[in-house]
């Protein structure tokens, strides 16, 4: 067994109407005043407003920015950052996706540290602890309440970068699953594949750790035999909490073990096309499964047996097996099945090809993996 590395430096509150305990959290971390990071759509749905008056309640000052959108932008968190210093705010609460909790993992460094958010993109370039952050996640999908990166568009390049570094860790999270009772059908689809996603990739890393491996087989655990039902009926209370569950523990896992080449080929998609992250993993997976299947160690058939909807364990597994089962669980959902249904072109293969060869998620992708192979996987996939 190789040498490896955990911590799990937050307090994570689980539980239905776990929200209630916002304003102790605050004050535990001495904050008067806080920073509120979200978006419209949660607004229109009076979520934000909930989460007001609960922080009011207590007699803490709470400015808001509504400004988040998917795929967030470098201007976005520079509006987002001017916003909370003018405010005179100490903290961050993170409501919404992985888009606002990037937003505010973005603020809580420039706020902090200064300069713009470009200046610390790659690995480990965030000098110190952030601004505190407590993330309270609307979607099970992202885990970004528990990872160490965040990725922001830098609309002069064209280009998803990420920025990682464990002291972007949001200081506490609230997975209140009531949160995710209440989404469409769409967002719970392509949020929750992706939180499978997730657990798949860490899974098969070649980073993964013992410590991984027990996050994301309980994530598969949780997601594979609840997604379908939680689709079909958010108001499934049992599977929404098995959803928020599993997206956290998909999200431990990835964040030490990283991921593979489906999040490094779905950042340039997203980028240049605007196809939601879930929708464009999803899209991607089966073809990178077969790809990868040549270094398979035994784990697609563990895989393909906490998404199969047989009740029977296989004894004959072929890893082509996962592949329809991930083509078919992509059918049931919803998802497209191609890139091209998805308003993808193949004019943007190479340049999206290049963008995806600079993610540090292709070093640990189970099969070595070269340009020509990323040209051809977009080709297949398309």
């Amino acid at each position: 067994m190789k040498d490896f590395t955990f911590k799990i430096p937050q307090t994570i509150e689980f539980g239905i109407d776990s929200l209630q305990k916002l304003p102790q959290l605050l004050k535990a971390n001495g904050s008067d005043h806080v920073f509120l990071i979200s978006d419209k759509g949660l607004d229109g749905l009076g979520v934000v407003q909930k989460i007001k008056e609960i922080i009011e309640a207590d007699d803490i000052t709470c400015t808001t920015y509504l400004g988040t959108v998917p795929n967030p932008t470098v201007d976005i968190v520079n509006e987002s950052t001017k916003l909370y210093k003018e405010s005179g705010a100490t903290s961050i609460v993170a409501l919404g996706g992985g888009s606002s909790m990037d937003v505010a993992k973005a603020t809580g460094v420039l706020a902090k540290f200064g300069g713009q958010i470009t200046d610390y993109e790659g690995l480990h370039k965030v000098p110190g602890p952030i601004v505190p952050i407590i993330a309270i996640p609307t979607t099970a999908g992202s885990g970004s309440e528990v990872t160490a990166s965040a990725v922001i568009t830098d609309e002069a390049r064209n280009y998803k970068m990420s920025v990682i570094s464990y002291e972007m860790l949001p200081k506490y999270a609230i997975l209140d699953p009531k949160m995710i009772m209440t989404v469409p059908a769409s967002v719970a689809a392509a949020c929750g594949i992706d939180a499978l996603i997730h657990a798949m990739e860490a899974y098969v890393s070649l980073n993964a750790s013992p410590f991984t491996d027990a996050m994301a087989e309980k994530a598969m655990g949780l997601i594979g035999s609840n997604l379908r039902q939680f689709v079909a009926n958010r108001q499934d209370e049992e599977a929404a909490c098995a959803m928020m569950a599993g997206s956290t523990f998909a999200g431990l896992a990835f964040a030490w073990a990283r991921l593979g080449n489906v999040h490094a080929m779905s950042h340039p998609v997203s980028a240049y096309f605007h196809v939601a992250h879930g929708v464009a993993n999803a899209i991607l997976l089966p073809t990178v499964v077969e790809f990868n299947a040549l270094a398979d160690r035994g784990r697609y058939e563990k895989i393909y047996n906490y998404i199969s909807t047989s009740k029977e364990l296989v004894t004959d597994f072929t890893p082509d097996m996962l592949v329809e089962e991930l083509k078919q669980l992509n059918a049931d959902l919803g998802i497209p099945a191609s890139l091209s249904e998805a308003g993808v072109t193949a004019d943007k293969i190479q340049e999206m090809a290049e963008d995806a060869m600079k993610s540090p998620n292709v070093a640990v992708n189970p099969r070595a993996t070269n340009i020509k192979d990323i040209i051809a996987l977009y080709e297949k996939a398309l």
